[in-house]
């Protein structure tokens, strides 16, 4: 009989859909648009290479470009992360609550606005000169492609690393027209600071990752973790330094470096018993020192 009721019964009508707040909520979500710090972290380096490609602020026009791109990419990134992460992320506690991981946005959504994004970051480039365009489609592709390294390779930070450092010689070759060498030091430091600060982001996960089956540098490294991110770290502090004599930068650069560097250590200190909120606090302090380094340059040129 029982059989029979639910034959017959009237079938329960689908649940309505969200409502357009709601669902302009999961986008912004989905954007990480409620975490600005990521886009901070893609900002600061962009910056500092804006700064020192024109010694000193650079046009405006530049300015707005490059700062708009930033949160495009970075919001783009994001969302082609979680598209290519679905399958993991409803396994790892941080992570569960993402809109694709809960269903709120469909996959099809998702690379929709990741066109989207991307198209108008690209046409921002188009603003700018030929060699800048060029390098453009190679970040492009940089940053659509991160996201699915971590099925096959225990290095997506680094890989992450070369994707956020790539506004580096963007700005030079919009600012000069070409990228120097001190463009490409700078590039190398912030490809160990940013491999850094992300190892610090994987260990957060590295259990969870580990059940899953993805890769990270938090695993490759397993019990080095700290001497590792010491030489990321040390590496990054010493390419600034090495930068500070290439491009005369004086006192105020020096000093802001040395804030840089107490925030490292600080960073050291609390994730030395590398607890999953402790990793994280220490993730989160990257913003702090790429604001120092960049009030180091940009006061160099405001001040000396």
């Amino acid at each position: 009989m029982a059989y029979e009721y639910e034959r017959y019964a009237k079938p329960t009508p689908p649940p309505p859909p969200p409502s357009w707040r709601k669902r302009m909520d999961a986008y912004w979500r989905l954007l990480r648009g409620d975490r600005p710090v990521g886009t901070l972290l893609l900002l600061w380096p962009t910056w500092w290479a804006l700064w020192l490609a024109a010694e000193g602020l650079p046009p405006w026009k530049l300015l707005l470009i490059f700062t708009a791109g930033v949160w495009l990419t970075r919001s783009a990134g994001c969302v082609i992360n979680d598209y290519a992460d679905r399958w993991l992320d409803p396994q790892v506690e941080r992570t569960r609550g993402r809109p694709l991981a809960t269903g709120e946005v469909s996959a099809t959504e998702a690379l929709l606005i990741f066109a989207a994004m991307m198209l108008a970051a690209f046409g921002l480039v188009l603003l700018t000169n030929r060699l800048t365009v060029l390098l453009s489609i190679a970040g492009a592709f940089l940053a659509a492609s991160y996201p699915f390294l971590k099925r096959y390779t225990y290095l997506p930070q680094v890989y992450l690393g070369i994707a956020f450092g790539w506004g580096i010689p963007m700005a030079f070759a919009a600012v000069q027209g070409t990228v120097p060498a001190i463009a490409w030091l700078l590039f190398l430091a912030n490809l160990l600071w940013t491999t850094g600060y992300d190892t610090w982001y994987a260990m957060v996960d590295r259990e969870d990752d580990l059940k899953a089956g993805a890769k990270s540098t938090a695993i490759l490294f397993g019990d080095a973790d700290l001497i590792a991110q010491t030489v990321l770290f040390g590496g990054f502090l010493l390419g600034l330094g090495l930068l500070g004599g290439r491009a005369g930068l004086g006192l105020y650069y020096y000093v802001a470096l040395g804030v840089a560097a107490v925030l490292v250590l600080r960073q050291f200190w609390v994730a030395r018993g590398r607890g999953r909120a402790e990793c994280f606090q220490a993730f989160l302090s990257n913003q702090w020192v790429g604001l120092a380094v960049f009030a180091g340059i940009a006061g160099h040129y405001a001040l000396d």
